[in-house]
């Protein structure tokens, strides 16, 4: 299993490594994004905004975290769909699928560079924020925030099997491809405090998982938290995994059955 996990993280490696300009190009783009926000944060004070002080005060830590890890969420999400899209386009899917290797296990290795390249990317955004700008953080428990971080991409990882069963079903990109970004964004935390928005909103927020990661995640990075303080959005997160895992699982397998019976892997 790790040799075939290995030669496919290779062979994406090696793709990426002949466009090292657009590596490159990412990375600066983190940075003026970084410095951006820097800048916001010296214009948004615990007194324009109180919700900020159960984050550590510090508008700019609290947006940080917020963009290097809704990545993560953009990634698991979208990594699998795009997996089969391109199979689809290149005509590699049916053969890539039919391999006696599992179907899961092959979109899991095909994703493996996407993975890398984001945490590379967070470690960007975390690295230029300690290093360069001063960030503080408080994490007390590395155990606790892999174990956050480890619900947190089981979820995602749901959602991204839902993506791409249907993708697989229907040859073009889910709705989930387009529509969870925004909701992220608006609904998610990502970008302001989730307590600013109104109750009805509230409501929908707590319907995504990235809103119960983002706030674990702040709470064990900036304000030191321990599990008993963050007990409930990890069970939160752990309930998400098991229902979007075991949907995402039952949708792409019945996504690939159908295919196969129709003879439509192929068609794009």
């Amino acid at each position: 299993m790790f040799s075939r996990a290995l030669a496919f993280l290779k062979r994406d490696l090696l793709t990426a490594w002949s466009y090292r300009l657009q590596f490159m190009a990412q990375s600066g783009g983190i940075f003026c994004t970084t410095l951006i926000f820097f800048f916001m944060g010296k214009l948004i004070t615990p007194q324009q905004s109180p919700q900020l002080l159960q984050y550590g005060s510090d508008y700019f830590a609290f947006s940080l975290v917020g963009l290097a890890f809704a990545d993560y969420l953009m990634v698991s999400v979208n990594g699998f769909a795009d997996e089969i899209r391109r199979g689809q386009l290149q005509g590699t899917l049916e053969a890539l699928l039919t391999a006696p290797v599992p179907p899961l296990a092959i979109l899991l290795y095909s994703s493996l560079s996407s993975f890398l390249f984001t945490t590379l990317r967070v470690l960007l955004y975390l690295g230029l924020g300690i290093f360069f700008f001063d960030m503080r953080w408080q994490l007390q428990s590395p155990a606790l925030f892999l174990g956050v971080f480890l619900l947190t991409v089981l979820s995602f990882w749901g959602l991204g099997l839902l993506s791409a069963a249907f993708v697989i079903l229907f040859k073009q990109t889910s709705p989930i491809h387009w529509a969870l970004g925004p909701l992220a964004g608006l609904l998610g935390g990502v970008m302001f405090p989730v307590q600013l928005l109104p109750d009805w909103l509230r409501w929908f927020a707590d319907l995504l998982p990235i809103t119960w990661a983002l706030e674990a995640l702040r709470q064990v990075l900036l304000n030191g938290a321990v599990f008993s303080q963050v007990k409930t959005e990890c069970m939160a997160l752990g309930v998400f995994a098991v229902i979007f895992l075991f949907c995402g699982i039952i949708a792409f397998r019945y996504g690939l059955r159908h295919a196969q019976k129709e003879g439509s892997l192929l068609h794009y």
